[in-house]
């Protein structure tokens, strides 16, 4: 259970979802270097419709709690072991809803934060079942630091996303160059499954995407929100 507080007010905010319900390539600039991470259904096309895929609950930590790379992944003789961050805008669904239009899906938003879309990218390569497994390890999805009402953040698609790891940025954009913006992905998931109050939505990630090593410090920070800050254990090294 993670326990995030409501930025301007005071008050907090429960993280308990049902599900977790995640889009991959929704940057152009991600699609683009998608061919380098050699991944099953990563293509340089341009979707037609949002691509999801889910991260269970148990993924979920909060701010500076450790982003834990798995011991086991060492088992399967990998020449090069590759854990990586995703810094990601996520919303909050603030009550039970079905088929949504996208003109009124800001009505069922409770709140955005930042999302880290850890990944293990080797087991993202194995599974010829998809991406659940690589994306639903314990730890794989920091959220936090806050939570920021719709009426306080601004324009949801016009805010600067960035990551920092150890210091230096290595992912920065803006939710402008999202391919499908937040009314269009809240309505769509909405047709196909009922959303439920305090599920999570996280949106994709722009390119820049890279490893992540035992000792290192990873932060995402969306304007508007704050900074999600979580340090990296290498399980195999404890």
């Amino acid at each position: 259970m993670i326990t995030l507080p409501i930025k301007n007010r005071n008050t907090s905010y429960v993280i308990q979802p049902s599900k977790v319900i995640a889009l991959g390539l929704n940057y152009r600039d991600h699609i683009a270097e998608s061919g380098s991470l050699d991944i099953k259904g990563l293509s340089a096309d341009i979707p037609t419709e949002p691509i999801l895929f889910t991260k269970t609950p148990n993924c979920l930590i909060g701010p500076d709690e450790p982003i834990v790379l798995p011991q086991f992944v060492h088992t399967y003789g990998f020449t090069e072991i590759r854990n990586d961050y995703e810094a990601e805008l996520a919303f909050i669904v603030k009550d039970r809803c079905k088929h949504i239009s996208a003109t009124a899906a800001m009505d069922h938003i409770l709140g955005f934060t930042c999302f880290n879309d850890v990944s293990q990218r080797n087991i993202q390569r194995l599974d010829t079942s998809g991406w659940f497994r690589a994306k639903s390890f314990d730890t794989f999805g920091p959220i936090g630091p806050s939570i920021t009402l719709p009426e306080d953040l601004g324009d949801p698609q016009n805010l600067t996303i960035r990551c920092r790891l150890n210091g230096t940025v290595v992912q920065e954009s803006n939710t402008r160059y999202m391919i499908f913006g937040v009314p269009q992905i809240l309505s769509f998931i909405s047709k196909q499954f009922t959303l439920l109050s305090g599920d999570v939505i996280v949106t994709g990630t722009p390119s820049g995407v890279g490893p992540l090593e035992h000792g290192d410090v990873v932060e995402v920070e969306i304007e508007n929100i704050g900074v999600l800050r979580n340090p990296v254990i290498d399980e195999s090294l404890r």
